[in-house]
């Protein structure tokens, strides 16, 4: 009789063991499910980065002159500036003062390589990435002319870095003897009536 009750006991311990050692290893899964599911979630592209790469749209004609916008586009800062006469005759004025004044070692599409550094159809208008060539900070905008402790006595305005002290004109054209050395960068854009496509210029040259 004993020998069939130690039997009949472990035969009992044997199923206990097995039955926990499942619930213990469905728990595991459980957990690990719980686990994963965030971790994948994560993975999956938010609408942001999906539209990162698509052209921005911006309606210049509510722009006041004298004033200025930013966008974002890829990421970065652009800057919508629509310049006054008194804005643009400043441009030449300074350009003794500027490393590149005619855009030959930047970065801009060929129809904005001029002395505006933009679109002979609207001169008037800047499209700028709005991040300093030095490395990425952002300028301020400075659009008052006349004296500026940041841009000097004569300031005609323009663009100051507060990371390292780099100067930008009104087109954003770098001064010389600054930690820039580079003028700000224009992005490909184009004009359909008022609205300006940032992003897009269909592959034109002027």
């Amino acid at each position: 009789m004993a020998d069939n009750h130690d039997h009949d006991t472990s035969v009992e311990d044997l199923k206990r063991r097995r039955f926990l050692t499942g619930v213990t290893a469905g728990f595991g899964a459980v957990g690990v499910g719980i686990a994963v599911t965030p971790f994948v979630l994560s993975m999956q592209p938010s609408e942001r980065a999906k539209n990162a790469g698509a052209p921005v749209f911006f309606d210049y004609s509510k722009l006041e002159e004298g004033r200025l916008v930013k966008v974002e586009w890829r990421g970065k800062p652009v800057v919508i500036l629509r310049r006054s006469p008194e804005m643009m005759q400043g441009l030449d004025e300074i350009k003794d003062n500027l490393a590149d004044p005619n855009s030959l070692e930047s970065a801009q599409p060929t129809y904005a390589q001029n002395n505006q550094r933009a679109d002979s159809a609207r001169p008037e208008v800047l499209v700028m990435e709005g991040v300093c060539t030095h490395l990425g900070c952002s300028p301020v905008e400075k659009l008052a002319l006349g004296p500026d402790p940041e841009m000097g006595a004569d300031s005609k305005g323009g663009f100051f870095c507060p990371c390292h002290g780099s100067k930008f004109d009104l087109a954003g054209r770098v001064y010389k003897n600054v930690p820039a050395t580079t003028n700000m960068a224009v992005p490909p854009y184009k004009y359909v009536d008022d609205v300006i496509t940032i992003g897009e210029d269909d592959g034109r040259t002027a």
